[in-house]
């Protein structure tokens, strides 16, 4: 059995992730991508039937594990009656073809033993498993194949590759395994010290970029280590996790695919990355985001593959059996196929957020703006899936119209600055920009109207969920922060109120009320998702409630796992993390609060400006 979801710990290289137990075993890792197969999928299914790969002492001992500062390097001390030893473990950076493992002896002397257990294709696959020329074991199923480099003796138990060997104070024993097409030669070998020298450096260089001045900078600086992890090299592109169908609910049956790229994330994410100080990043991201919804924008989604693929079909993988029994397991996203309208203000945030900071876009990118900001006239009056991708038919959400006024609302700004969808550069707007311009005003003005008049609820004092409903949703902490409505506007304060009142669960936020509904089309149960707790902090900063803030900040902190890492949610009956794991959305929301909360004019305050109570800036 897999361990609890807290128990893992991640390394990376800007290609793919491993989440290794902090009992020494990779249970998790798809090669040569984030979203390709698995070769190890026991963190779903078993270690013996779905692959898994662990060196650990023989016996019992006694573990504890940290990442070296500053970087992703992860080392785990093993205590025993006759020694310690030290596992570290990496991925050379940049690289995308080796997990690298070396035993060091810390003192007396501790008999080892290593178990390879290697599974293609999520755990289907039982590879075909020889000797190279030069002793190397090598693992081949269809187009994939792995390479174990060891001076450790090997030898096969059944259909594990098993070693058995002592390390004594002083000593080192290195294996390196390396992925690589089977019609390739083998990936080259390397030097594992080397490596690590190398690989050291590179991550405490990144790290000295970081601008943080917060009360919580080892947290900050190791939440930016996570997302950077998580950032697809090659493309720019950051995917949500690096892991599928780990469970909203253990049990349960919402068990998504997150290894893609949400367009929903791509503000926070930008702001997360260019206040920490990492500007090449966030760049890169939203050349991603241009790229990606270059096209129709009748044919816009809510979420890409890490290259900015579209067709992301949704199967159930019937052979295993899910993290703790919870299935079904899913790859790939069927909300990929959603119509969301939050995804449309998402996008021009993030270009006018990109282009304060001087991120100009470029000809074609402004082209593909423009296309869709007409696009979207047509369409915002029509109801959608929403922020949380329900199941359960579309309804007129009041995020989703909030996040339509951004669009039209920051198109705009980009014009008063004197670089519209239209234009580009300062040269003076046409005639046609200036009709442009008009519609988006007018536009802007008339969801203002329609969200303020439908999406209040006078009783309740709140916004609500959807038009005509009673129910509270947290996305609704957002309208602030979007420049919607002033912070202290008595609509929002009542929100937060309500919120605060209504979906507030031992001490944390949950989405909305999954009891005795039918909007999302699931049934009842989740934890409660992280972010939507930041977003209240945030809301008690904006607010002046900083004693409030601060209390709750610590409280979301404490839930970090032994080396920094978060989850998607938080089950507070069974003190649990769960969903997918590390979720960048929970470590751009813990960026941005930390922020938020250190200094005057955080992300928040960035993002919404200082709107009056028609939602035009002050």
């Amino acid at each position: 059995m897999a361990l609890l979801i807290e128990d893992y710990a991640l390394v990376g290289d800007g290609r793919s992730a491993a989440l290794i137990g902090r009992d020494g075993s990779v249970d998790w890792l798809c090669w040569p991508r984030f979203d390709a197969s698995a070769c190890f999928s026991a963190l779903l299914g078993t270690r013996e039937d779905h692959g898994h790969w662990r060196i650990a002492p023989a016996g019992e001992a006694t573990s504890s594990r940290r990442y070296r500062q500053d970087t992703l390097v992860l080392e785990t001390t093993h205590e025993t009656a006759d020694g310690a030893v030290r596992v570290i473990d990496y991925m050379p950076v940049e690289d995308g073809t080796h997990l690298v493992r070396i035993v060091e002896g810390v003192r007396g002397r501790v008999a080892m033993r290593m178990d390879l257990v290697v599974r293609f294709d999520y755990g289907s696959a039982i590879p075909w498993v020889s000797r190279s020329e030069n002793d190397d074991l090598r693992a081949i199923a269809g187009p994939n194949k792995l390479v174990l480099r060891t001076r450790a003796p090997l030898k096969g138990v059944g259909q594990t590759t098993v070693s058995e060997f002592t390390v004594e104070a002083g000593q080192s024993v290195s294996f390196v395994l390396s992925y690589g097409l089977s019609h390739e030669e083998d990936p080259a070998p390397i030097e594992p010290r080397k490596m690590l020298s190398g690989t050291t450096a590179w991550w405490r260089s990144w790290c000295q970029r970081c601008q943080g001045g917060t009360p919580w900078d080892d947290v900050l600086t190791r939440s930016l280590l996570t997302l950077k992890a998580l950032i697809y090299r090659p493309t720019g592109g950051i995917v949500a996790a690096p892991t599928t169908s780990l469970p909203e609910q253990i049990g349960g049956v919402r068990n998504w695919d997150y290894r893609f790229c949400w367009l929903r994330d791509s503000t926070f994410t930008l702001l997360a990355l260019m206040d920490a100080g990492y500007i090449d990043e966030a760049r890169a991201w939203r050349d991603w985001l241009t790229r990606a919804v270059a096209g129709s924008p009748s044919q816009a989604h809510i979420l890409y593959g890490i290259a900015g693929e579209r067709l992301l079909p949704e199967i159930e993988l019937d052979w295993l059996p899910g993290y703790e029994g919870s299935r079904p397991v899913r790859v790939g996203n069927a909300a990929a196929q959603q119509f969301q309208l939050d995804v449309y203000g998402e996008l021009f945030d993030a270009l006018y957020q990109a282009h304060q900071r001087g991120m100009r876009a470029d000809e074609s990118g402004v082209r593909v703006g423009r296309a869709l900001l007409d696009h979207l006239e047509r369409v915002w009056r029509e109801p959608d899936e929403g922020i949380w991708e329900v199941r359960g038919g579309r309804k007129h959400f009041v995020h989703s119209k909030v996040m339509a006024w951004v669009a039209f609302d920051r198109a705009i700004r980009f014009y008063e600055a004197q670089v519209s969808p239209a234009h580009v550069g300062d040269d003076e707007p046409t005639a046609g920009d200036d009709q442009a311009v008009a519609r988006w005003r007018a536009a802007r003005d008339e969801i203002h109207r329609e969200v303020c008049e439908k999406g209040f609820d006078k009783d309740l004092n709140s916004f609500v969920q959807y038009y005509g409903s009673k129910d509270l949703d947290a996305s609704l902490l957002l309208i602030a922060h979007m420049g919607f409505l002033p912070q202290d506007d008595p609509r929002v304060v009542g929100t937060v109120e309500a919120i605060g009142r209504d979906l507030m669960h031992d001490g944390f936020v949950l989405r909305y009320d999954t009891s005795g509904q039918s909007t999302d089309g699931l049934p009842a149960g989740e934890g409660a998702f992280l972010p939507c707790s930041f977003w209240y902090a945030d809301n008690l900063i904006g607010l002046g409630r900083c004693d409030e803030a601060r209390a709750l900040i610590e409280r979301l902190l404490s839930l970090c796992n032994d080396v920094g890492l978060l989850a998607e949610e938080y089950d507070p009956v069974r003190k649990r993390q769960v969903g997918n794991f590390p979720q960048a959305f929970s470590h751009v929301a813990l960026v941005n609060t930390l922020l938020n909360f250190s200094r005057a004019t955080g992300p928040a305050k960035e993002r919404g400006g200082d709107p009056d109570a028609s939602g035009h800036p002050g």
